[in-house]
Formats: structure tokens, C-alpha cells, sequence
């Protein structure tokens, strides 16, 4: 797995993965999570291309399960003419979230974007020249506008953290039968109380009557376009810690945010956090 001295630097999403992170303490090895490598301005420079991905990809994934024979309401997300195209509903105004929007909007479905950051949701009304419907996710918004949705897709990130659980297993049972949810954030835990990971093999369960699309990786599903985006990324980041070592994580303020285990110790306060809380709770 690795020992004192080596370096890992890859996706490692230990969040929702305490033993995974604690194991990896053992080793005594430095490890750099790409999720967590984060410029001055708050982007993720190394998610944001499997971002990017994902999110194009849960649109097109959920109006392929919203078809009868996946298991789907017989719906066609962008309907036609005389017939009213289907509603989607998407959890968060970030890189997945936005880019899930543009899928979505592009089949001709009626988009409801939800976000806790005021700014944000600005930021995408204007973008989408209002084609988008933008709500601020506080209170009851999100509960009274699930029965009428047909896809949801969640899209929440905290860096780092689990992310929160927005939809519980009483919101998913007003749902309507054969509506399908993709959770995005699945690899950091999820952001729907009845989501668990699942793959690309064996993708979908259903709870409620409620199809729900869990796989850990989405961007797997499309490996050519995938490693090209991410190499696009990494590789810089990946020359420096060739050449420097560790030393790399000293100089560079971006990769210093990136490393979460080091000399034993789990050292990221949001995976520190979240590890901690989960092993309580267990």
C-alpha cells in the first residue's frame, strides 16, 4: 500500500472512508488527494474535469433510466411537442451541478437548480439567461418540489467533507414511482439518505419505488475522454512532486491544501472531521 517516504497522489475521497484513511496513516506514507488540491480563489483545479464529466454525464445517465424498460416513468426528458417534457432537479450550483444544467437544459427539460450560495445562484441565472429556474435551498423549497421531479440529481461538495445528507428517506417516499435519482456526491458519502455506492456493473436499486443510480465513479464510464481531461490537469502538479518530493507541498499553497495524510497522521481537517465523526457514530 506504501510505506515512509513514498508518495500517493490520486483521488482518495477518505471522507467517507475512515479505515481506508487510518490504514493509510499506518504506512507512514504522505498522501495527495486530488479532490482536495484548491486554488487561492477556491477551485478545484484536479475535480473539476471529473466534475466537469460527471455532471454531463448524471443528465444523459438519469434520461436513460427514466425510460420504461431501465425501470423508469416512460418519460422523455424533453418531451415534445404537445407533451410536457420532464422536470429535473438539481442539488447544487457547482461545477457538477452546472454542468448537469447545461445537459439537461440541451434535452429540452424544465431545470430547477437548488444552492445554498446566493452569489452563485446569481451567477447561473445569468449564464442561463433564465432558462434555468434557481432556488435558494433553505427551509421546505427542496421537500415541496420533489414530488413533482422526475430526475434528481444531487451535486452537493464540501472539500474534503462527507457531504450532508439534503434528501431523507421520508422526502424520497413522496416521490413519484419510477422517478430516478443520480447522487453525484456518492463518493463522498452521498447527499441522499437512501444512496450507497454501487458500479458501473451492478449501477442501480430501487427504494420507494424510486430508481436510484449510486456508481463511485462516474467519469469511469467514459475512459477515453476521462484520462485525457485528467492528465490535462495532474500532470503539472505531478512533475513538481517528481522533482520535489514533499518539499512540492511546501511551496505550492494548492498542493499543500491536497495533502491529507502525512508522517502518520491524517492531517486534513476536513477528512480529519469527517473520519473522526463516522468512527463515533460506529
Amino acid at each position: 500500500m506504501g510505506k515512509k517516504g513514498q508518495m500517493l497522489f490520486t483521488y482518495l475521497h477518505l471522507a467517507a472512508e475512515p479505515k481506508l484513511a487510518h490504514d493509510l496513516a499506518k504506512t507512514g506514507a504522505t498522501c495527495v488527494a486530488y479532490e482536495t488540491v484548491q486554488l487561492a480563489n477556491g477551485s478545484l483545479p484536479l475535480l473539476t474535469p471529473m466534475s466537469e464529466i460527471a455532471g454531463r454525464l448524471s443528465a444523459q445517465i438519469g434520461a436513460n433510466y427514466l425510460e420504461r424498460p431501465m425501470g423508469g416513468r416512460g418519460i422523455l426528458l424533453g418531451g415534445v411537442p404537445g407533451v410536457e417534457p420532464g422536470r429535473v432537479i438539481i442539488i447544487g450550483g457547482g461545477v457538477v451541478g452546472t454542468n448537469a444544467a447545461k445537459i439537461a437544459l440541451g434535452l429540452g427539460a424544465r431545470v430547477t437548480l437548488f444552492d445554498v450560495n446566493l452569489e452563485r445562484l446569481r451567477y447561473l441565472d445569468d449564464i442561463f439567461n433564465g432558462q434555468v429556474r434557481t432556488v435558494f435551498s433553505v427551509g421546505h423549497y427542496l421537500e415541496e418540489a420533489l414530488p413533482s421531479a422526475d430526475l434528481v440529481i444531487g451535486a452537493v461538495l464540501l472539500p474534503g467533507k462527507a457531504a450532508p445528507r439534503v434528501i431523507t428517506k421520508d422526502m424520497i417516499k413522496k416521490m413519484k414511482e419510477g422517478s430516478v435519482i443520480v447522487d453525484v456526491a456518492v463518493d463522498q458519502g452521498g447527499c441522499i439518505e437512501t444512496i450507497h455506492a454501487t458500479t458501473h456493473s451492478d449501477p442501480i436499486y430501487v427504494v420507494d419505488g424510486v430508481v436510484h443510480y449510486g456508481v463511485a465513479n462516474i467519469p469511469g464510464a467514459v475512459p477515453w475522454t476521462s484520462t485525457r481531461a485528467l492528465t490535462n490537469a495532474t500532470m503539472p502538479y505531478a512533475l513538481k512532486l517528481a522533482k520535489l518530493g514533499y518539499k512540492a507541498c511546501l511551496d505550492d499553497p494548492a498542493l499543500a491544501l491536497g495533502v491529507n495524510i502525512h508522517e502518520g497522521e491524517i492531517v486534513h481537517p476536513g477528512v480529519k472531521e469527517a473520519c473522526d465523526s463516522l468512527a463515533t457514530a460506529k
